[in-house]
């Protein structure tokens, strides 16, 4: 029996199991144990570490290939035996130094090396943007290659899963070792061939979703034995053959902030046409119906939520405009239930910032990342009210066959790690839910990166006149310019002011990404202009042109605050990489959606005491306000994941008869 098969029976015979969530006295009890690890597991005891590694590398540098391969080769036998040590570890890395150098082009350097040894630990590092964080996930990806059952590179998209397979490849290959790489267009053939390679790179939306159909394909098989016997007798019709995965030993988690943290809010759902298909009618009528709502007097819009909820009088006016409708609409609960979802499609969900029409289809947006997800729906009937209100054909509604939360797949993982360069900020959440401690690894250069005062205005219309200002003053300098908004509708209404201004620019958005690689690479050049969503705020390396540092490197304007502070550490991440010289701005209005969402009567009053005229009012106050109401949007952020984890544990009491299967 070969040994991806043995590692799928292995998975079948023995479910992967959670352990719960803390809570009261042992939650108590599990933070204390995190600030005393801090004394064992700190970034000065992975440096020093990394000190022995690098004391040994000499051995090696004037060996052949040949000779390295074979010093590779042994260490794997070890490896694959169960028989490593940590010293075994440490000789491992200082041979991956070496194999990095002749393969890649690049050698490791000591901080890198410590991070590895914090990822190899099951630690999540926090790396600032720019060290080298790929690289550094090859060393602990090797080791775990190396033990036989593979390991999952989880990025937050695929543009950098395929990127960095193909760029760290070589790697791989010199020791001894397969790579593929999950693609969302691959059939299960191609996926299977993937996963029993022996380093797999992929995004936890496809590694979590294989995950599911796997366990779907085992829900109708009575345990192991009866898998066997259906081996035995269907041949290769068998469903061990229909798995695509073999288990769920290591992941190395890359950007693990945007992986653990912000798509934990929403669970992921296997779904399947659902038996009722004659009520997709229903969906445009409700469209129709929420058309004639008053929004002064019949329904409430909560914009910080976002929800809507219908008066008294609403009610009593929908009931009397729905009466003639007959069927379905003669129940109060459900009618209501359809119009809110229509008007929350009218009046929270905006096209080109929550969605793109797409030949005729509705194509979420990630808030977090700026790219489309074209598998993706929403819930409760939210979809095909927001089809309806656009005109498109309706998809009928799902039934949900399988639902898992990030929180929960990324616990069934026997070993986790990860690593990000805006971390700190969830360092508490992250021990919590995954036992994942946070170590900061010093940068290799010192950061020269400016980061000026923001700029506060009263109104949008005055903060894109000072934005396009300053865009026309560093522009004459010949720096490159990279700036980050918040949507696609405003990526595009600042490319129009741009071309109207006589700019020379390349827009990146969800829509206009067909470029992606061939914009980052020309983004550091001298004169270039770059304005993008938060695509180009994460993983991207842009490359300063000659001369360019001299001139003061990259100049980043973010044109609003995000709903976290690690999203904007992130865009602003993008400039003064590795010693590199640049600087950064945000730019912010009191009609920003961050405020607007989260203190809409603060933001009124605010507008009312300044008047109606078009003015800046940075001070420190106003920069202050704006981060206190930045802070409250993380927490409530933290609430919704809360929420989806509360879920979880609810599903674990009341259908315990199904977590097996889960």
């Amino acid at each position: 029996m070969d040994s991806v098969l043995s590692t799928q029976w292995r998975m079948l015979s023995q479910p992967p199991t959670v352990k719960p969530i803390p809570r009261g006295l042992d939650r108590m009890w599990l933070q204390a144990a995190r600030l005393a690890g801090r004394v064992s597991r700190s970034s000065s005891h992975f440096m020093q570490q990394a000190d022995l590694v690098i004391a040994k590398e000499k051995v090696y540098r004037g060996v052949s290939d040949r000779n390295l391969g074979n010093y590779a080769a042994a260490l794997r036998h070890r490896f694959l035996l169960g028989r490593d040590t940590d010293a075994d570890c440490r000789h491992a890395f200082t041979i991956l130094r070496e194999v990095a150098a002749r393969t890649v082009g690049l050698r490791p350097y000591r901080e890198q090396i410590a991070a590895a040894l914090a990822l190899n630990a099951g630690c999540v590092a926090e790396m600032a943007t720019g060290e080298g964080k790929t690289l550094v996930a090859t060393m602990p990806a090797v080791l775990a290659g190396w033990r036989g059952r593979g390991c999952h590179v989880i990025t937050a998209n695929d543009y950098l899963a395929r990127r960095d397979a193909e760029a760290m490849k070589a790697i791989y290959g010199f020791c001894g070792l397969t790579v593929g790489c999950i693609d969302p267009e691959m059939g299960p053939l191609d996926r299977k061939q993937a996963y029993n390679a022996h380093v797999t790179y992929c995004t936890n939306k496809e590694v979590a979703a294989d995950f599911l159909r796997d366990r779907l394909v085992n829900a109708s098989a009575k345990g192991l034995p009866a898998l066997i016997l259906s081996k035995m007798v269907a041949g290769g019709a068998d469903r061990i053959g229909r798995l695509v995965q073999r288990g769920l030993a290591h992941a190395i988690v890359d950007e693990a902030d945007s992986v653990f943290i912000d798509d934990a809010s929403t669970p992921l759902l296997i779904s399947g046409d659902g038996p009722n298909q004659a009520h997709s009618q229903a969906y445009e009528q409700a469209a129709r119906l929420a058309a004639g709502l008053d929004p002064s007097v019949d329904y409430r819009v909560a914009r910080d939520q976002p929800t809507v909820s219908l008066t008294a009088s609403g009610k009593q006016h929908l009931s009397e405009v729905a009466e003639p409708l007959g069927g379905l609409w003669r129940g109060a609960r459900r009618r209501e239930e359809l119009v809110v979802q229509a008007l929350v499609a009218n009046a929270v969900y905006v096209r080109d910032k929550h969605y793109v029409l797409e030949d005729d289809k509705v194509v979420i947006v990630d808030e977090f990342t700026g790219r489309l997800m074209p598998d993706r729906t929403w819930r409760d009937g939210l979809h095909q009210a927001v089809e309806a209100k656009e005109g498109v054909p309706i998809n009928l509604p799902k039934d949900t066959f399988a639902r898992i939360s990030f929180q929960r797949f990324f616990r069934l993982y026997r070993h986790l790690s990860g690593m990000s360069g805006t971390v700190s900020e969830a360092q508490a959440e992250l021990w919590g839910i995954y036992r994942l401690p946070m170590i900061p690894i010093p940068t290799h250069r010192p950061c020269r990166r400016a980061v000026m005062p923001d700029r506060v205005f009263t109104t949008a219309a005055e903060k894109w006149q000072a934005v396009i200002a300053e865009i026309g003053d560093v522009h004459r300098t010949g720096r490159p310019i990279l700036i980050g908004t918040g949507s696609i509708r405003e990526s595009e209404h600042l490319s129009r002011r741009l071309i109207a201004a006589g700019m020379d620019h390349r827009l990146l958005n969800a829509v206009q990404h067909a470029s992606e690689a061939q914009i980052i690479a020309d983004a550091g050049q001298q004169g270039r202009i770059t304005v993008s969503t938060n695509m180009a705020g994460r993983g991207t390396d842009i490359q300063l042109g000659p001369g360019i540092a001299e001139r003061g490197g990259l100049h980043v304007i973010a044109t609003e605050r995000f709903s976290a502070r690690r999203i904007d550490r992130q865009l602003s991440g993008r400039c003064a990489r590795q010693g590199d010289p640049g600087s950064s701005q945000a730019f912010v209005s009191l009609e920003d959606d961050l405020i607007q969402k989260n203190r809409p009567i603060i933001a009124a009053a605010l507008r009312r005491v300044h008047g109606r005229s078009d003015c800046e009012i940075s001070s420190t106050f106003w920069r202050h306000l704006i981060g206190v109401i930045q802070r409250q949007a993380e927490r409530a952020s933290y609430h919704r994941r809360r929420d989806v984890l509360s879920a979880d544990h609810w599903l674990d009491q009341h259908l315990g008869f199904a977590a097996s299967d889960l």
